[in-house]
């Protein structure tokens, strides 16, 4: 560390001294001292000894970690007491956080491939610059502005974000680009728009407190988000806590009830539920009349949907979803949540807004210990949602609405024929056009597309007909990394200053107490370089920091319902310990922000009409369903609560490894192991259309007959998983497909 601290001069001039060449002098905005070190102080071996808080980069509970200091090193941290998420709490993986900045495999310098068959090799920030515009811009010549793409991620901070979609939408002329945040929050983006009239999670963590009926829908939070469990085990009200999910997992098995429902058969279910209501009349006529519309449409598509009818699709009993019902109902404050089990499905957004219904219909809305709450998954993905310039233009606005690509040409100081008015593909079409030869050229950054996209032999198949490949990481490691003709050096969280917005909507601040190793940069340092090299820099002069940025985008959200422009600065995060949106320039001249705020206390929503659409649709049959050749579902989730996604980080904890399984494992019905002869730890095979893996089995009451269970943390579960999109926020459904298990000789 304390070798990378004497070097970073040196490094930092190299860099000044690339774009000086460039367009002049920069200094200001370009120093690798840029970042937050307590606020704007440098890393130095003479810094007094100290702490300061910032946002953890793991999961979107966005939990505050206090990092300790000393000798202008970080040395330690712990959990922030005061924090109103964690309240003093921390994960396995917030424990270890800066652990994972210290592993041998950190990119610490350019990396390019001289031709398709040469090794990944050393260069300097020059050559790597230079290469990359040289080459993306001769098959934007060649093959139109449509010819490069790039995918983004949930991972870098919202600054960061904001600068990478307007340099390629504004500044390079790409029109396609999106995030791995399709993966994982897609429907819960479309669901809100279309119900809500905006992308708009209405509730605070202290609902988890405050509701006398918490019902969870594919979610596993006491392993996924393990400290908002810890939340719902503080709720003093002795809570029904009913998790409806087709496996037994954690969460579950901690609940007062589990509803094991048949895979994909979640839309039947709600419906079931709401024809229980309406039958029954326990709705919020009143609620429903004044605040929603579509609801006696609603009423009479339920007709098809009792309970008696829905059970032999999803396996439970008529008088089970009675109760439900009736728990729903009794509850003074009920509230509803749910997170991938729901996102990733063949009818996903369907399925998210069956359950806003439920809370629509009964009036749990707006009201502490209420909501239809989606629980994110990446630390920064609701600043995805609104920062990235993928599923929408900067602030929440339409790239198709003429208005807001004035306004937020307005706010960025730029020519509006700029902003174009197209909509980007999403995820799985870029790649189709990858596939076609339509998109030759690739820029992916902070993400491992290569192990975590679906189907995964095919995206191999994909990524191999690209003529050129950039990755940008922390690691040069990575499956995709591995596959780029250039990898670029990226900062990490910890070794750089931004925002993260999590679930609750709650803008909380990182902040730089580390230098990165190398010649690695800040996203947000080479984005900045890219547009020095593409000659487009001129368009980002005001863009001289982080921070400098966070003023800009407060900008583009005036007027609308994430409206932030009460926010002063970074300064007043801190000592507000983050602050949730809305925050308005009247909001703040009524005083500060109160800690927890939700939202549609006053009963409107965000269409013209002030009023929440109640959509539905038929159910549909999943492209892909367990038949005589693939008899088992099999199923994937979240395995620990010490793994993260595709384990690229927490893959370099030793204490995290000692609390996961190091190779994969199947979960397997102790009746279908006698079966088909498997004992407890045996290896066996698990086959799909797509591919096989080789796992242990691991024999488990967790998992229905007909079931399995592989975790998503490995690589090899995406050799199974199957193609299937949701036709509204065309999210991969990951969570189901048809497989057969084999055993193989003892080992």
């Amino acid at each position: 560390m304390n070798s990378q601290m004497e070097e970073a001069p040196v490094q930092e001039s190299r860099l000044l001294s690339l774009i000086q060449a460039k367009s002049g002098p920069l200094t200001q905005e370009l120093s690798l001292t840029e970042g937050n070190f307590g606020l704007g102080k440098v890393p130095t071996k003479a810094q007094p000894d100290f702490a300061t808080k910032m946002v953890c980069g793991f999961c979107s509970t966005g939990c505050s970690l206090t990092v300790h200091m000393k000798e202008g090193r970080a040395v330690g941290l712990t959990p922030s007491s005061d924090y109103p998420v964690n309240l003093g709490m921390a994960c396995p993986k917030g424990w270890e956080a800066l652990r994972v900045l210290e592993a041998p495999d950190r990119a610490s310098q350019p990396l390019l491939r001289r031709s398709k068959t040469s090794p990944l090799l050393p260069c300097d920030l020059d050559t790597a610059m230079t290469v990359m515009t040289s080459r993306f811009k001769a098959i934007l010549q060649e093959h139109g502005d449509e010819a490069v793409a790039f995918l983004s991620t949930g991972q870098i901070t919202s600054e960061e974000m904001a600068f990478l979609g307007a340099l390629t939408k504004f500044g390079m002329g790409l029109v396609h680009g999106d995030g791995n945040t399709r993966q994982c929050m897609a429907t819960s983006v479309a669901a809100y728009k279309q119900s809500f009239g905006f992308d708009a999670p209405p509730y605070t963590y202290a609902d988890f407190e405050l509701s006398d009926v918490l019902i969870f829908a594919g979610s596993n939070l006491a392993i996924a988000h393990p400290i908002l469990w810890e939340r719902v085990l503080r709720n003093p009200n002795s809570p029904r806590t009913i998790v409806i999910d087709p496996r037994k997992t954690e969460t579950a098995m901690a609940a007062t009830d589990h509803v094991a429902l048949a895979p994909k058969s979640d839309l039947q279910l709600f419906y079931s539920i709401a024809q229980v209501l309406v039958r029954m009349g326990w709705i919020d006529r009143e609620f429903i009349d004044n605040h929603t519309e579509g609801f006696d449409d609603f009423a009479a598509f339920l007709a098809d949907y009792s309970p008696e009818q829905t059970a032999g699709f999803t396996g439970i009993k008529a008088e089970t979803v009675i109760e439900l019902a009736k728990t729903i109902h009794q509850g003074k404050r009920v509230s509803f949540w749910w997170t991938m089990g729901v996102n990733q499905g063949h009818e996903a957004t369907r399925t998210a807004q069956a359950i806003i219904n439920l809370a629509l219909m009964t009036g749990n809305i707006g009201k502490p210990g209420t909501g239809a709450n989606s629980i994110t998954g990446q630390c920064n993905a609701m600043g995805s949602r609104l920062f990235s310039n993928t599923t929408n233009l900067l602030g929440g606005h339409d790239f198709l609405n003429p208005e807001h690509r004035a306004k937020v040409a307005a706010a960025l100081g730029i020519e509006v024929e700029r902003v174009k008015a197209r909509n980007s593909l999403a995820y799985h079409e870029i790649l189709d056009r990858i596939r076609e030869g339509k998109i030759k050229g690739l820029w992916v950054i902070a993400t491992n597309t290569a192990h975590s996209w679906i189907d995964q032999r095919a995206l191999l198949e994909t990524f191999s007909k690209l003529d050129f490949l950039v990755v940008q990481d922390m690691y040069h490691s990575t499956e995709t990394a591995r596959l780029a003709d250039l990898v670029l050096p990226a900062a990490a969280w910890g070794e750089k200053e931004g925002t993260f917005i999590n679930s609750e909507r709650r803008i909380g601040l990182v902040k730089k107490v580390s230098l990165a190793p190398g010649q690695a940069l800040s996203d947000f340092n080479l984005f900045k370089l890219v547009a020095e090299y593409w000659g487009c820099g001129h368009l980002f002069r005001a863009w001289k920091t982080p921070e400098a940025v966070f003023q800009i985008l407060k900008e583009t959200t005036r007027n609308l319902p994430c409206d932030i422009t009460g926010i002063r600065d970074y300064q007043m995060l801190d000592l507000m310990n983050g602050i949730q949106w809305p925050y308005t320039q009247k909001d703040s001249q009524a005083g500060p922000p109160t800690i927890e705020r939700r939202l549609f206390a006053d009963r409107r929503f965000y269409h013209v009409d002030g009023r929440a659409r109640i959509l539905f649709e038929k159910p549909r049959r999943p492209g892909e369903v367990p038949d005589s050749e693939f008899p088992y579902w099999l199923l994937t989730g979240r395995g620990t609560a010490a793994q993260w996604h595709t384990q690229t980080r927490t893959g370099k904890s030793e204490v995290l490894n000692k609390l996961s399984p190091q190779s994969l494992y199947v979960e397997i019905n102790p009746v279908n192991a006698r079966e088909l002869g498997i004992p407890p730890g045996a290896r066996v095979r698990v086959l799909s259309r797509r591919g096989s893996v080789i796992a242990r089995a691991q024999l488990s009451h967790a998992i229905a007959p007909g079931q399995i269970f592989l975790p998503m943390h490995y690589a090899e579960t995406n050799r199974l998983t199957f193609s299937e999109f949701d036709p509204y926020s065309k999210q991969p459904s990951y969570k189901a497909c048809a497989v057969r298990v084999e055993p193989l000789a003892a080992s």
